[in-house]
């Protein structure tokens, strides 16, 4: 290979570079979502925080496919109501509506993606240590 070509980047890494930014923002939003599990609104009937949900897409990077956020959209599902007629966001009925987000699935799809977030570290990891073993070898 001639000195004054520039390597080209390591598909594999690409792509797992591509995903560990994706599972970032997605583990962005999870932590916002459990942050706003308990927020209400202020005001009689007042629409609480409404669960957010990443929407990823395949993205052509550096001629691999990798992945990136493309938009986050809010989830539609019903709020909780509670009957507490001392809240302040309390309707007429004494109910406050609670925002849709449920901490236990919240936490589990947190765990999901750092999984995710680990396997890609792996991959890269793997594929340095794979370009590194091939100097080593063209070295000798």
């Amino acid at each position: 290979m001639p000195i004054n070509k520039v390597p080209e980047t390591n598909p594999a890494m690409t792509v797992a570079a591509s995903a560990l930014r994706a599972q970032q923002a997605r583990m962005r939003i999870i932590a916002e979502n459990i942050a706003n599990a308990d927020s209400t609104g202020q005001t009689p009937g007042a629409t609480p925080y409404r669960r957010q949900i990443p929407v990823f897409e395949a993205s052509k990077i550096d001629g691999a496919t990798g992945v990136k956020l493309a938009s986050v959209k809010k989830d539609q599902s019903d709020f909780q109501m509670d009957y507490d007629p001392s809240h302040p966001a309390a309707d007429a009925n004494g109910y406050v509506k609670r925002p849709n987000v449920n901490s236990l699935i919240e936490t589990m799809d947190m765990r999901e993606a750092q999984r995710a977030y680990e396997a890609n570290l792996n991959v890269i990891e793997t594929a340095r240590s794979m370009e590194q073993k091939t100097l080593d070898i063209l070295k000798r």
